[in-house]
């Protein structure tokens, strides 16, 4: 089992944490790192299979949709450190307790601020898939603190694992800066070797003193950690399926994505904040209609014919 050289959980600001290279060679089928690994084979191949995340490996994701999940995760993210906060002296869950190192809450205000402005805190509001995900961590956390392993392993395992791929597909995909602006979710700077954490991570899950029930109970409760991920993902997938119909059946212009979505009175009224649709995208959304550019073209032709019949 790994260990750590220069250990911390939570340590002096500003301190990394360094792990010996070792292998996982001592694991047992019965440990929970494993228990949970074959458990949730099938969650995480279906979360992998969501349309969203499919289009997101491919490149094809909308800075909006982008911005909206970053704020589903910033919910995310502060309800799970809360209750980490609340349970990290907790024998079942304090040898996990790496907050210098896992915490993502900070870097994701960062994000919010680069996407949104340093008024984003006004321009963002938690989901209703991301509620109830949220609405779930901080039950587990106050009422069921055992439990609290399975949401912290389904984050900050996946964010550095496959994490590092999506970073790097949004970068490119949506043209973010090279200083890493928009991605600092993704940037874990306390940890220098991300396999090493993991095996240091894995090896403290095997170590907490848990029955086969309560293991069991963490492993539905991993799965079920992948189905709220997985309802936020269809969420975000809607949104973006309707913003591209919309365009393709030549409604209102899609958001570029610059600026808060809120303010284009179209899109504050589809999120049932405002009125009547903007007066301008109506009309060029109308003019692209086919009927409308015959019935056009039809009285350019007549009024080309009088002005003919004026001239001679």
């Amino acid at each position: 089992m790994p260990s750590a050289m220069e250990g911390s959980e939570g340590g002096e600001e500003g301190e990394i944490l360094r792990y010996e290279e070792t292998e996982d060679n001592n694991v047992s089928p019965t440990d929970l790192s494993e228990l949970l690994k074959e458990g949730t084979k099938e969650s995480h191949d279906c979360a992998e299979n969501t349309q969203f995340v499919k289009d997101f490996l491919k490149g094809r994701i909308k800075k909006e949709l982008f911005k909206l999940a970053t704020v589903a995760l910033y919910f995310t993210y502060s309800a799970l450190e809360e209750e980490m906060d609340r349970n990290k002296d907790n024998p079942v869950f304090a040898p996990l307790y790496f907050p210098l190192e896992l915490h993502r809450k900070e870097a994701l205000v960062k994000d919010l601020k680069y996407f949104y402005g340093e008024d984003w805190k006004e321009k963002v509001q938690c989901s209703e898939a991301t509620q109830q995900y949220v609405d779930r961590i901080h039950h587990v956390g106050q009422h069921e603190p055992e439990l609290l392993v399975a949401h912290a392993y389904t984050r900050y395992m996946g964010d550095l694992s496959g994490g590092q791929v999506l970073k790097k597909v949004a970068q490119r995909a949506l043209k973010l800066p090279s200083t890493e602006e928009g991605i600092q979710f993704y940037m874990f700077d306390n940890i220098s070797n991300a396999q090493q954490f993991k095996q240091l991570y894995r090896a403290r899950m095997n170590a907490l003193d848990l029955d086969k029930n309560t293991k069991e109970r963490i492993v539905e409760e991993a799965n079920r950690a992948f189905r709220f991920n997985m309802q936020v993902f269809d969420e975000l997938d809607k949104i973006g399926r309707s913003l591209t119909e919309e365009a393709q059946d030549g409604g209102f212009p899609v958001h570029d994505g610059k600026g808060d979505i809120r303010k284009c009175p179209y899109y504050a009224d589809k999120l049932g904040k405002a009125g009547p649709g903007c007066p301008y995208h109506a009309a060029v959304a109308l003019a692209k209609q086919p009927l409308v550019q015959l019935v056009l073209a039809a009285c350019v032709a007549v009024a080309a014919g009088a002005a003919a019949w004026y001239i001679l």
